[in-house]
């Protein structure tokens, strides 16, 4: 099974579920063209490697010295500088800990809104939006750069080339827009360090642990690409299962579903970061029925675990979900994440109850992708409306 191809994009589910039938738990794939991997399609099989770093840990470096630096899933699987530092992971994420607990959850609330209300603002009296680029995207990116302290001209340089970095289609456009979206950061960290504020880069610059601007720098790069994408991909997704599904609108509405139960919901079914969470065993590994090569990828497909006929069952009011991961590597953003795309949600269907998808669910485009699952465009109908008053 090919995860890059656009047939896996078309119909993942349909993949999960013949891959299952054909090998079981875990499955060979081919995360990039020649490149094997092992997928994890069993919920139980899932906590177990997660949960045992010593036999599976995340480093991928063994493997990366067999691997052209041209391979297209490098930028998101190689063992970067964070990672390399002598201080080791669990400063980092000590740090990112941190800088995710001094966040103000009420004021962030006040944040998405004030991003909300103009973007619903500039399409409700349309009567169409794609609320993927309209909405989604633009609201997280300005909620991230209010968090991350960046101001509006560098968040909006940011913002355009983590955009060119996601869009690239060969490794000098990746490379070039990497290092741009570097610099960005770089130039905030170096006003922060002048005037520090309230924000997850002035923290990570006061930690104890005494950063270096390089390291800030790549800590901020990799909460900022991983907070960000996810979690666009997260509000669409509710929304194009709420446009789809009437029952599921019509609960939402109503009441009878809470919106944090519709976004599990949505973590269950689709989540957006559909495989995962790459482990490297050092030695072959004997998981199920089968023998998983050393220094070869293993990767989590949450989606598959999530809905494993093993564990299935009624999902309302679950959250045993692997979106966030699981183990020692658990997602340290999921409760900045889930106020975000709560909120998102709230605002635009207080504004625009009647959404509804312009074009069939089967016609609706998906980006080819091994690690996220994501549609390339949402575009929707909906009666048009008055402007909000912020």
């Amino acid at each position: 099974m090919k995860l890059h191809s656009p047939e896996f994009a078309a119909d993942p589910h349909r993949a999960y579920e013949d891959l299952r039938r054909r090998y079981g738990p875990v499955a060979p794939i081919e995360l990039a063209a020649g490149i094997p991997a092992v997928l994890v399609l069993g919920y139980r099989e899932a906590l177990r490697i997660l949960g045992d770093p010593e036999r599976f840990p995340a480093d991928s470096r063994a493997w990366e010295s067999t691997i052209p630096e041209s391979c297209p899933v490098m930028p998101i699987m190689e063992w970067g500088p964070v990672e390399s530092a002598d201080r080791g992971r669990s400063t980092h994420r000590s740090a990112y800990l941190a800088a995710m607990a001094d966040i103000d959850q009420y004021r962030l609330l006040g944040t998405v809104e004030s991003a909300a209300v103009p973007l619903i603002n500039s399409f409700c009296g349309t009567g169409q939006a794609d609320l993927l680029a309209d909405y989604a995207r633009p609201l997280t990116l300005r909620v991230l750069n209010e968090l991350m302290g960046l101001p509006p001209v560098l968040g909006a340089e940011a913002g355009a080339a983590l955009m060119d970095l996601i869009e690239a289609t060969d490794t000098s456009a990746a490379d070039l827009a990497e290092r741009r979206f570097r610099a960005v950061l770089a130039e905030s960290v170096a006003t922060k360090r002048r005037s520090p504020d309230r924000d997850v880069t002035s923290t990570l610059i006061g930690h104890a642990a005494g950063f270096t601007d390089a390291e800030i720098v790549e800590q901020l790069a990799e909460l900022y690409a991983m907070g960000a994408e996810p979690t666009w991909n997260l509000v669409v997704s509710a929304l194009v299962l709420m446009a789809d599904d009437t029952s599921f609108h019509d609960d939402l509405l109503a009441g009878s579903l809470q919106l944090r139960d519709a976004i599990d919901k949505v973590l269950f079914t689709d989540p957006p970061l559909a495989n995962a969470c790459p482990r490297y065993p050092q030695q072959p590994q004997l998981v199920g029925n089968s023998w998983l090569p050393a220094n070869q990828p293993v990767l989590i497909s949450i989606t598959a675990c999530n809905n494993d006929p093993a564990v299935s069952g009624d999902h309302t009011g679950n959250r045993s979900h692997l979106a966030w991961g699981s183990g020692a590597h658990t997602c340290p953003a999921q409760p900045i994440a889930s106020i975000i795309a709560r909120e998102a949600l709230d605002q635009l269907l207080d504004a625009l109850p009647d959404i509804k998808l312009a074009v069939p669910l089967s016609e609706l485009p998906w980006r080819t992708s091994t690690f996220h699952r994501a549609p390339v465009t949402v575009p929707v109908t909906f009666p048009p409306s008055l402007p909000l008053v912020p």
